[in-house]
């Protein structure tokens, strides 16, 4: 035996063996001793296989599963040998540390920004800013400082991205004041924003949406020629400025305030005329009391170009204006009512 062992590689390289070797060192009873010697080394590593703990898949970001990992390595006996834990709300080998800690807590999961990387990694944008993409205005609420602040800050953003493209702008806005008459702005946040408009190199095209009243309907006028529109069941309204809430001022101040409410309307009625091409008087005449116009009647009157109907607009130009019908009528409207 000790003759076919020293000779074990060279009967494996030579399956028939060299002329006179001896029949213990045959070629059969070499290749048994070498598969048994290989199924002891199988079985071996097999078992040392068996003795390690599962693992679970090891996060680099995660330090409980480090010190895991490297205890294992370094003595695995520590994690084979161990007894279970004592206590069943206890995770597995969390006992294993003095202070354990686990990576986070469901919350702090929930927040880190590797839970999902295709949630956003900061808050969405507001509404308005969302629009501007578009390029779109919106004035949604009566002309307030607020509300001006943030229309011409938007007005001149755009203008800054591209002094080319046009701007949108939609209205849905009582003016200066509310629906029941209250005023709520001074008549100067209107000029504000339409000195904006003015100013600014962009075409400016105006869309009238629910109601454009006093300053509003300016502002849905002074929009570029043949790009000032409003939907079929709009209202656009024009009105003298009103007196804000005098209290209890000096009668010199409450005069000093109806001189300067004066003044406005004149600026009002020019900026009017001049947009919807008609006279001064004409302005004047209508003024007098509030003057509600729908669709159809803004488009005669000159605050819009079109009205947004989807197909409809051979139909509705067919239709004879209010005025029209009484005239066919024979009914004539007295001056002022």
């Amino acid at each position: 035996m000790a003759t076919c062992g020293s000779f074990l590689s060279f009967c494996g390289a030579h399956p028939r063996g060299p002329p006179g070797m001896s029949a213990a060192c045959a070629p059969s009873s070499c290749a048994s001793a070498v598969a048994s010697s290989r199924r002891r080394r199988v079985a071996t590593s097999c078992s040392a296989r068996r003795a390690l703990p599962p693992m679970p898949p090891l996060n680099p970001r995660d330090p409980f599963l480090s010190k895991l990992a490297s205890l294992a390595a370094a003595s695995p006996e520590a994690l084979t040998s161990r007894p279970p834990s004592q206590d069943p709300d206890m995770p597995p080998y969390l006992d294993l540390f003095d202070t354990p800690k686990l990576m986070a807590t469901p919350a702090q999961v929930e927040r880190s920004v590797s839970y999902n990387e295709h949630r956003p990694r900061k808050p969405p944008p507001d509404l308005p800013s969302l629009l501007l993409h578009g390029r779109i205005v919106y004035i949604g609420m009566p002309l307030v400082p607020a509300v001006t602040e943030l229309v011409i800050a938007e007005l001149l953003y755009l203008q800054w991205m591209d002094p080319k493209e046009p701007i949108y702008l939609y209205i849905n806005s009582t003016g200066t004041t509310r629906d029941d008459g209250e005023t709520v702005g001074m008549e100067s946040e209107g000029f504000a924003i339409y000195d904006a408009m003015m100013q600014l190199k962009n075409e400016i095209q105006t869309v009238a949406v629910g109601a454009a009243i006093g300053q509003s309907c300016l502002l849905l006028a002074a929009g570029k020629k043949g790009r000032r529109f409003m939907m079929p069941h709009a209202k656009a309204m024009i009105q003298q400025p009103r007196v804000p809430s005098s209290g209890q001022m000096p009668a010199s101040d409450v005069l000093i305030r109806a001189k300067e409410v004066i003044n406005n309307r004149d600026t009002l009625v020019k900026l009017l005329a001049r947009h919807t091409r008609n006279s001064v008087e004409e302005v004047s005449k209508v003024m007098r009391r509030p003057y509600y116009m729908d669709s159809m009647r803004a488009l005669e009157f000159g605050v819009i170009d079109k009205i947004l109907w989807r197909g409809q607009e051979k139909i509705m130009s067919a239709v004879a204006s209010a005025e029209e019908w009484d005239r066919r009528s024979g009914i004539k409207v007295v001056d002022g009512m």
